[in-house]
């Protein structure tokens, strides 16, 4: 997956926009940091969140985090092979690892989000 169509949070989701929806994942580094994966809770389909919203939570080795909705919108898909392999997150976090996808309320908030040559640079500085 090329990077360079997908946008950033400084809370580690990634969001690549599929035209009026889009998918939405954690970042390579979240995993990393995070270490195996061994659980995650998936969002209700037809949930409306609101940017910011605590949408589900992702269970590792050694912690449990929280996933928030990068932008506003409505989960119409969620990624249900993590029930059995949540280890697909660490695996391939921009392909197979996808949580979930949202059709998006307000396309504008993608504007308030990184670029992934803006979230490598915020990382530098963690």
């Amino acid at each position: 997956m090329d990077l360079k169509d997908m946008k950033f949070s400084k809370d580690h989701e990634w969001v690549k926009p599929e035209g009026d929806v889009v998918l939405v994942g954690i970042s390579d580094y979240a995993q990393k940091e995070m270490g195996d994966v061994v659980y995650i809770e998936l969002p209700e389909k037809e949930t409306t969140l609101s940017k910011g919203d605590t949408c589900s939570n992702i269970e590792s080795v050694k912690a449990v985090n929280d996933i928030f909705t990068p932008v506003s919108g409505e989960i119409v898909d969620v990624n249900i092979s993590l029930e059995d392999s949540p280890e697909n997150v660490n695996k391939d976090p921009y392909g197979s690892g996808w949580i979930f996808k949202l059709k998006l309320s307000n396309p504008e908030e993608l504007n308030d989000l990184l670029s992934s040559d803006q979230y490598e640079e915020y990382l530098k500085g963690i």
